[in-house]
């Protein structure tokens, strides 16, 4: 595996295979933010945080949002940290010191000014709200992969920042030409 300017799979997709043995990852798409030889850290983003309304975190941070703006979707990004907040987004709104270019157009920035950004109306045209992230230490991510834990995709922004959670899991594999009802729990090494 080739190490790329954002990590071997930064800017990629992790596709969850059936069976892959953890019930939070079960038919999860997480996007991977950054991936070194030391760490890995992504966003899951087709599990809804639905108990949490934007709107309520911004009255939380005392952030008021400009009438009639349409929020970004809260989602659940992993069991690491789940009370820490992590915007994926379009990257035409980076910050110089606080946004994490990802790749592929899209970058990760987790301070408060992107929240208020965005209740402004001046923030990225695309964004998810993650709380938590999913991550891996050294080699973690590799082992499971070779178990067949995942599939790993090139990141769609459609994918990424699509409305229908529902239905991300199926359309990352259709993506890659894969009909979910043909995937096998069990995998081999040829």
């Amino acid at each position: 595996m080739a190490e790329s300017e954002h990590g071997f799979l930064g800017g990629k997709l992790l596709i969850a295979m059936p069976g892959i043995g953890d019930p939070r990852f079960e038919r999860s798409v997480i996007y991977i933010c950054t991936h070194t030889s030391q760490v890995a850290m992504g966003l899951m983003l087709n599990k809804p945080a639905p108990e949490i309304a934007f709107e309520s975190l911004l009255d939380q941070l005392d952030i008021e949002a400009q009438p009639g703006l349409i929020l970004p979707r809260i989602v659940i990004g992993g069991p690491v940290e789940r009370s820490r907040g992590f915007v994926l987004h379009s990257d035409e709104c980076a910050s110089e010191d606080g946004t994490l270019e990802t790749g592929n157009g899209i970058g990760m920035t987790a301070s408060v000014e992107i929240l208020r950004d965005i209740a402004r109306g001046e923030g990225p045209t695309e964004a998810i709200l993650a709380l938590g992230y999913s991550g891996w230490g050294p080699g973690q991510l590799e082992r499971e992969i070779r178990a067949n834990g995942w599939l790993t995709s090139d990141a769609d922004p459609a994918i990424v920042f699509g409305s229908d959670t529902k239905r991300k899991w199926q359309g990352a594999l259709g993506r890659l030409g894969v009909d979910a009802h043909m995937l096998s729990r069990d995998g081999g090494v040829a």
